[in-house]
């Protein structure tokens, strides 16, 4: 099953390399910064207000 409003792996790609990272997280931290990333797309896409 895909997801709406998830990222597309190429795209991922293009921008994973300039988020932040922490080093003693691998792994977890970029899997992280991919849902807050697609948590915000989602907002933005579906006009949802700001608490």
């Amino acid at each position: 099953m895909t997801r709406r409003h998830a990222l597309r792996d190429d795209q991922w790609e293009r921008i994973k390399d300039i988020l932040p990272d922490q080093k003693s997280d691998v792994g977890v931290t970029a899997k992280k910064n991919r849902l807050v990333v697609e948590a915000v797309l989602n907002r933005y896409k579906t006009d949802m207000p700001s608490f």
